[in-house]
């Protein structure tokens, strides 16, 4: 299995991302920067998350794609979002772990896990991807706002060390990566990312920031990350990132 080839942990940082972007043109593939007290940590939306120092990984992952280019960069997505999801089920057996489209990790329908990716690009190329992770891991209890966070410590009822949890995620997440980036059989991970998907077993709630609402089963995932669903009255839709919201 590949590795972090470079692990650098922070006592305290604002972003791990916005570190390691700053210092990403002199760091190889594979790096990762961590922390357990992070003080402003970004999500979708442009929301924070939250985490209790001490309690929660924080980490983000310098990848270098060879063979994804800029218009497959949603296979970026897909393979970090597998991984965790292959990670947490080694812990969180009894219930089921899925991909909320298009990277939030859920357990049943409770956030664990937060990801933000962000991609640099040089023409056709992704020079650079930056993948942000937010796991909540040893946190019981959650005072913000956020409508439906969970922990690992909930469903297993111990603490679990960061230190090792965090070099078998990353692991995980890097192998993940790398074996696609290299066969590039984005069939098959797409193929496991869909199998892997929340709600895609029938017909659910969702929103339109324009407040229309309407029940609909997931159809389809494109590579490029474009959501079709296919309402009750037949009726198939198609949505980027924050033009459609589920309903919990």
């Amino acid at each position: 299995m590949s590795k972090a080839t470079n692990i650098i942990h922070l006592e305290s940082v604002g972003s791990t991302n916005t570190y390691l972007a700053g210092r990403a043109v002199d760091l190889p593939h594979a790096t990762v920067v961590s922390t357990y007290c992070q003080t402003a940590g970004r999500g979708q939306r442009g929301n924070s998350w939250e985490s209790e120092p001490n309690k929660n990984l924080s980490f983000s992952v310098l990848l270098r794609p060879q063979n994804i280019i800029a218009r497959q960069q949603f296979y970026i997505s897909e393979a970090v979002s597998v991984a965790i999801v292959k990670t947490l089920k080694r812990y969180i057996s009894n219930h089921r772990v899925s991909i909320k489209w298009p990277n939030d990790i859920y357990v049943d329908d409770l956030k664990i896990c937060g990801i933000l990716i962000e991609n640099t690009l040089c023409g056709i190329n992704i020079s650079q991807s930056i993948v942000g992770v937010g796991l909540n891991v040893n946190q019981r209890e959650f005072l913000s706002d956020a409508p439906n966070p969970i922990s690992i410590i909930n469903y297993i009822d111990r603490e679990l060390s960061l230190d090792d949890l965090l070099e078998e995620v990353t692991k995980e997440m890097v192998a993940t990566f790398d074996h696609y980036d290299t066969t590039q059989d984005f069939e098959s991970l797409h193929k496991e990312y869909c199998s892997m998907l929340w709600r895609n077993d029938g017909f659910y709630p969702y929103s339109t920031p324009q407040g229309e609402r309407f029940n609909a089963r997931i159809t389809n995932v494109a590579p490029d990350g474009i959501l079709t669903l296919c309402d009750d009255q037949g009726n198939s839709r198609s949505f980027a990132f924050k033009e459609v919201m589920a309903i919990l």
